[in-house]
């Protein structure tokens, strides 16, 4: 009976720590905004991530929603404690709201992580406008008293 006892204590150990030794992706945040962005300029968005597990963990993949988006990421070893990230850029040809995502694939723990690109394509110059318009100036009041003469 104390063998199998022992067997059993010796099995758990082991599922126990061979859980524990993961690597562990954290991402600082996993949905970017562009907002309203010019058609024809790509625009890109470095995700950053944090290895907060106890194990090294390599990415193994990125794989974008369509073929708009293209990820890039180092293929080295991320160790423990350090950060790393992937960068994500969207070419915005087509006007419109877009909404893509990127699969990025590991070793971590989970095993994937999803990462948003979200905003607006605009026509060319339209992004521009928005951002930069003016409030409106106060009308000016004229400083030149009125001069009636009542009789």
């Amino acid at each position: 009976m104390k063998k199998i006892f022992s067997l059993f204590v010796a099995l758990f150990v082991f599922v126990a720590v061979s859980y524990a030794q993961k690597g562990v992706l954290k991402f600082a945040k996993e949905t970017h905004d562009f907002g309203k962005v010019e058609q024809g300029k790509p625009v890109t968005h470095v995700f950053e991530f944090k290895n907060t597990g106890t194990d090294p963990v390599v990415i193994n993949d990125a794989q974008a929603s369509c073929g708009c988006t293209k990820p890039s990421f180092s293929r080295e070893p991320i160790m423990p404690g350090k950060t790393g990230s992937i960068s994500a850029t969207y070419n915005a040809a087509a006007a419109g709201p877009f909404n893509k995502s990127v699969t990025v694939t590991s070793n971590a723990e989970a095993g994937q992580a999803v990462l948003y690109l979200k905003g607006e394509v605009v026509a060319a110059g339209a992004a521009a406008e928005t951002a930069a318009t003016p409030a409106p100036a106060p009308a000016a009041k004229d400083k030149k008293k009125s001069t009636k003469t009542s009789r």
